[in-house]
Order: C-alpha cells, then structure tokens, then sequence
C-alpha cells in the first residue's frame, strides 16, 4: 500500500513498502548520515559501518517483512520526489484489548526541516487508527532529540511522561521521553489537521 502524496516544503512525500532493491540508497544514506543518526539510535553488535553496508540490508528487509506478514510490524519506506530518503516503521503491534504499537523513523539529514517527518508520521498514524485498526500509537525519543520532539508536537502527539535509563542508545542507558496519541484524538485525521494549519497539502490538488 502507498500512503500519501503530500505536499511539504521539501517536495512531494509518500510512503510505500520497503523494497529489496533500497540496498543502494538505504545504505547510502545511513553511511552518509552516521553523525546525524547513530546518536539517537538503539545500540547494536557491530560498527555502524558494517550494520549499514548494501550487504546487511538484505537481512534486516527479510526480517521486516516476516513482521509484517505476522501482523507484527509495518515498514514504510520514505520517498521524497520519488526518492528514497528514510524509513518509519510501526513497530510491536499487538491486538486484542490493547491494540497499540510504536512508531519510528529517520529521515535523511538533507531534507531535515522540510516538514518530511511531520507529515510521514501523520501519514502512517492515520493509517493505523483507520485500515490498521489500532487504538494507541507511541514514540519514545530523548529529551535532547530536539527536531524529533518537534516531529511529533507539530503531528500531534502529546507528551506521556518520562522513561529513566529506558534504551541502551550510543553506549549508554539513556532517558527517553514518552509521546502518544489515540484513536479518540486524532479526529479527521492528523493530515487533514497538517493541511489547515498550513504544513502540507494533498499533492493532487
């Protein structure tokens, strides 16, 4: 399914499945974006080298995939102008009486501030509460983490609370601040409500 265009000041967004055939520009941008990323991510085995070669993508585009035909995640991939330029991914999906999940993303250092991460999680967040089903979403993100905690204000999320030493991220347990939202507040939607505060349009108009 592909989510979207919209229309945000750094070009046209939409989200489509991820592809075996993002090796290339996926591993591109990470390599390229190690000192906007690694700093905010969880901490894994390896150098930051290797876990984003065209090699390793593969591998994790596989285990993705399996999530997602368990019901247990779904991975978007970004594309600004066509072009893939970052990941979200609802994440731990669960149904039943709690029927909530998390959401995460990363977007290429070159189109930061262009209102691509806004409106990609508005996107997603509507797709969730709509077609998905879900009743809660939430994100987890560092206090220090400025232009993310934007991210989700302007998408409208609201602040939960605080996690102490909740992820080892960059070689240390590290707080992370608590957002989310629900299906009881999203109202028409979290992009109809981008678009008339003036963050974004519907590309086919």
């Amino acid at each position: 399914m592909k989510l979207g265009p919209l229309e945000v000041a750094a070009g046209t967004v939409a989200l489509r499945p991820i592809r075996l055939r993002d090796a290339g520009e996926w591993s591109k941008a990470r390599l390229h974006d190690r000192a906007h990323l690694e700093k905010w991510e969880p901490s894994a085995p390896g150098s930051w080298a290797d876990r984003n070669a065209f090699l390793s993508w593969p591998s994790q585009w596989a285990a993705l995939r399996s999530l997602a035909r368990r019901g247990q995640c779904l991975p978007f991939a970004i594309t600004v102008d066509g072009v893939f330029a970052g990941q979200i991914t609802v994440g731990n999906v669960i149904r039943a009486s709690l029927r909530s999940a998390w959401v995460g993303y990363w977007v290429s250092s070159k189109i930061v501030r262009g209102g691509v991460a806004t409106a990609a999680v508005a996107l997603v967040a509507d797709h969730v509460f709509t077609v998905g089903g879900l009743h809660r979403l939430e994100a987890t993100v560092r206090p220090e983490n400025t232009p993310s905690l934007r991210v989700l204000a302007k998408a409208g999320f609201r602040e939960e609370g605080l996690f102490r030493r909740y992820l080892d991220v960059a070689g240390g347990w590290r707080d992370h601040l608590c957002f989310a939202i629900t299906a009881e507040e999203i109202g028409d939607g979290l992009v109809p409500r981008l678009v008339a505060a003036g963050r974004a349009d519907y590309a086919d108009r």
